[in-house]
């Protein structure tokens, strides 16, 4: 621990500015055209009035918020990581990472708790404040100001706190699920430099060909699929059951529902990370990331 606070540290320092920005920036943008643009509601949307338009309004634009400011941060740090191993070598740097007295294990585990799991949760729980500004201005617009003050916090709050949670206590299990795929694009840019990405996706796509093709087996594809399925479903939606806000269920009562679905749900998730296809990925990851420790024993490769 003493290690990977220093290290964990060290991803702050040097990504915090494009952090903010790539957490803010798409915020403040979006207030301008919900403050001044002109927006249309249908369908369901339409037939709402008052505190219940207020309500549906605010819940949305704060769970809309968070979601696509966790995607983004958290798609953007995959290819972050990708590039993990080589990203000391253009100054040379790396000769004095190797020099502290770090493990080597370490070195690579620390950025990719921060970059994978730690700073996409924190995107989340910015997204979902930046949406109650969103919110304001949307329920401001459409209904009125004091029906957003007199909306039901407490039960847009532990809603919402659900999803959160949800999706937080889903990160880890989606990582996992993902770690073949994530730790073999970074020892392909530890061997192909730039490259390394390209020559992964041509190399996973003509496997996948020629399993299919040549031998009638697309295990290999069907192996790519099932964990980008589990991946997503480890975040949200793995007991097959979304919310529903209709006439027979109202907008207080499906969410005050949020926290049992939402613990339900997870439980799905555990449930199928129960899985040979999981116990596969998590051995296969243990052999790429024992590989890129090696290959930074050995002196990080060619410096150039």
């Amino acid at each position: 621990m003493n290690n990977l606070i220093p290290l964990m540290q060290r991803e702050w320092l040097q990504h915090r500015f494009a952090w903010a920005l790539l957490m803010g920036v798409p915020l403040a943008l979006a207030l301008l055209p919900l403050a001044f643009g002109s927006i249309e509601f249908d369908g369901p949307m339409a037939e709402r009035t008052g505190s219940e338009l207020a309500l549906m309004l605010g819940f949305i634009s704060i769970t809309m918020s968070g979601a696509v400011i966790f995607l983004l941060v958290w798609v953007t740090s995959l290819f972050i990581t990708s590039s993990l191993p080589r990203r000391d070598h253009a100054d040379r740097s790396v000769e004095f990472w190797l020099s502290l007295p770090t493990g080597h294990a370490e070195s690579f585990a620390a950025p990719l708790l921060v970059h994978l799991v730690l700073v996409p949760a924190a995107a989340l729980l910015v997204g979902l404040l930046g949406g109650g500004v969103i919110s304001l201005v949307l329920v401001s617009r459409f209904v009125g100001i004091g029906d957003w003050f007199s909306m039901p916090w407490p039960s847009v709050i532990a809603g919402t706190l659900a999803l959160a949670g949800r999706v937080i206590a889903g990160l880890p299990l989606a990582v996992l699920w993902l770690s073949p795929l994530i730790l073999l694009a970074m020892l392909a840019n530890a061997w192909f430099r730039r490259w390394g990405l390209p020559v992964l996706a041509v190399g996973l796509a003509l496997g996948s060909a020629v399993l299919k093709g040549a031998f009638g087996q697309p295990v290999l594809a069907d192996t790519l699929g099932q964990l980008g399925r589990n991946a997503g479903r480890s975040l949200i939606g793995a007991g097959g059951q979304g919310m529903s806000i209709n006439d027979h269920t109202p907008p207080l009562e499906a969410f005050a529902a949020l926290p049992g679905w939402a613990l339900h749900d997870l439980g799905a998730a555990l449930q199928a990370a129960a899985s040979p296809v999981l116990a596969g990925a998590v051995l296969v990851s243990a052999g790429l990331f024992w590989a890129l420790v090696l290959w930074r024993q050995r002196g990080a490769g060619s410096t150039g």
